[in-house]
């Protein structure tokens, strides 16, 4: 989340947040695409990570980066006390942001199809190469930061930050590898109705797998292989219980938007945000800051920011806010930037696709889904659902996607319709070897055993 909400209504009871969610239901003609994505800066002469203020003295780091970028682009600045911590499009909605380790991100605008996002992704790099390259910088298209340890990885100077690194060890052994050494491609997509959200939301969850072992990117921690193909989505999986999974409840009967908002409200706060001042109120329970009740700010009562806010500490494999969030998919290089909106749109932003999709998922269990991302993370596609391959659902997702974009019909300058962007998720399924097994050969053989080569080869 690039900015924190500032919304000061105060919130009166329950039915109001769910009244706040229902307001995301949009038109199909309005339905938009907007793409997240991350990468992990790093100094291309010795091949270390780039701390905010920059390194021996020199002004050549995350800050002048941004510096340069504001004044580059003219977008707004995003300010954390002193600190300058992103940008923000006043005019299209886009805006840059940091991840705890430095990671560069792009919330990208809401946008048309997905050639749009191409292009957008595009004149971003454009404009960062040009401001890091005098830097000194580039930056990796990997999953997870394959070399430094969470020791030699820089913090940011966001005060969210500070609170979830004191937080984290309390409730999971890898919440601060999640935070300082992961980076990820993430799709935000809309709803038509509340019964439309619930079944893009199962359809998402079900296959979030599915995007996880296509986009597997993350082999390496250390140094040297981690034993998974995408260590990012295996980390998720011991570090906050409370806040992220597969959220088997969706698939209840009952689903829909209150069902969603006490999933919400149970979850426990990070922080409370008054002025410029994040206060530490982690474990509290938002229930308690609707009452005016939180021991940590007695008297102190929930606003709609505060509301909007702590959504954005919620982790789950998809997330619920006026859209939907695919949050199952390490980052790759630029091809897989607007393949992964390629395929969620493919999916869901067609009719008689959203019908198949749900169909090929209508006999997983409970017990399945979750089968089925525990092993994702390791297996990648030769994991296995109700005696398939998970190589065998990739194809039939795909194909299913395929024919959805193709009605969409949503064509480039060239005349190609928005099929294109899926070619290298299907090379990937047809071949059952995603990008990380790929990486995993050139480390045991024209690498010799050595990740430093993706500072060459890995990078945007």
């Amino acid at each position: 989340m690039a900015r924190d909400v500032t919304d000061t209504t105060h919130i009166s009871s329950r039915d109001e947040l769910v009244a706040w969610m229902e307001a995301g239901c949009k038109a199909p003609e309005q339905f938009r695409i907007g793409a997240e994505h991350e990468k992990i800066p790093f100094y291309t002469a010795d091949k270390s990570p780039v701390p905010y203020e920059g390194r021996n003295g020199a002004d050549n780091g995350i800050r002048a980066l941004l510096e340069g970028l504001q004044a580059r682009t003219g977008w707004a600045p995003i300010m954390d006390g002193a600190a300058l911590i992103g940008l923000f499009d006043e005019q299209g909605g886009g805006a840059i942001s940091l991840e705890p380790g430095g990671q560069f991100e792009l919330s990208g605008a809401p946008l048309d199809n997905v050639h749009a996002v191409e292009a957008e992704f595009d004149q971003h790099m454009a404009d960062v190469k040009a401001v890091a390259a005098p830097l000194g910088m580039g930056f990796l298209d990997i999953g997870m930061s394959p070399l430094w340890t969470r020791e030699q990885t820089p913090i940011m100077p966001k005060q969210r930050y500070g609170i979830m690194m004191r937080y984290m060890p309390k409730v999971g052994s890898r919440g601060l590898d999640m935070m300082f050494r992961t980076s990820t491609v993430q799709v935000n997509l809309d709803f038509q109705s509340e019964q439309d959200m619930v079944r893009k939301l199962r359809v998402s969850l079900a296959l979030q797998p599915v995007a996880t072992a296509l986009f597997a990117n993350s082999p390496f921690t250390d140094g040297k292989p981690n034993g998974m193909l995408s260590m990012r989505s295996e980390i998720w999986r011991d570090t906050d219980g409370a806040r992220t999974g597969m959220l088997p409840f969706a698939f209840e009967p009952g689903m829909g938007f209150e069902r969603f908002v006490d999933y919400a409200l149970d979850v426990p706060l990070y922080f409370v945000k008054r002025g410029d001042h994040y206060h530490d109120v982690a474990g509290g329970n938002f229930r308690d800051l609707l009452a005016g009740r939180l021991a940590q700010l007695p008297g102190e009562r929930a606003t709609m920011a505060d509301w909007a806010n702590h959504l954005s500490t919620l982790f789950p494999e998809v997330r619920v806010k006026r859209y939907i969030e695919m949050r199952g998919c390490d980052v790759g290089p630029r091809a897989h930037i607007s393949a992964l909106p390629a395929l969620f749109v493919g999916l869901l932003y067609d009719g008689a696709a959203l019908d198949e999709a749900e169909r090929l998922v209508a006999d997983w269990t409970a017990e399945d889904r979750q089968k089925l991302r525990d092993e994702a993370p390791r297996l990648g596609l030769a994991a296995m659902i109700r005696g398939r391959k998970l190589r065998d659902v990739a194809v039939d997702t795909l194909a299913i996607a395929r024919r959805g974009l193709a009605r969409r019909a949503r064509k480039d300058a060239g005349g190609q319709d928005e099929t294109r962007h899926l070619e290298v998720l299907e090379r990937f399924a047809e071949s059952g070897r995603p990008l990380a097994a790929d990486l995993i050969e050139r480390y045991q053989t024209r690498w010799g055993g050595s990740v430093l080569p993706a500072f060459e080869e890995c990078v945007f």
